[in-house]
């Protein structure tokens, strides 16, 4: 029994930073600050990716999100 405590310690622990791990990518995927920590980057190492992202912002910027259809007219 003595010996089966520290494994369980262990497991719990790699448990816990793994969802952490998930949570924080999941974060960061959805807010999108993963291109801003990028950019410079692929600016670097990688100008075609960067200009890519770029107009991938700018075409964001434009588009209008299309009402539900639940919505109600204006």
């Amino acid at each position: 029994m003595g010996a089966i405590v520290p494994w369980l310690t262990f497991v719990a622990v790699l448990a816990a930073v793994l969802g952490g791990l998930t949570w924080l990518a999941a974060r960061v995927r959805r807010s999108g600050v993963g291109r801003d920590i990028m950019g410079p980057v692929d600016l670097i190492y990688r100008p075609d990716t960067y200009r890519i992202h770029q107009e991938i912002r700018v075409q964001e910027d434009r588009s209008v999100a299309m009402p539900s259809p639940g919505d109600p007219l204006h």
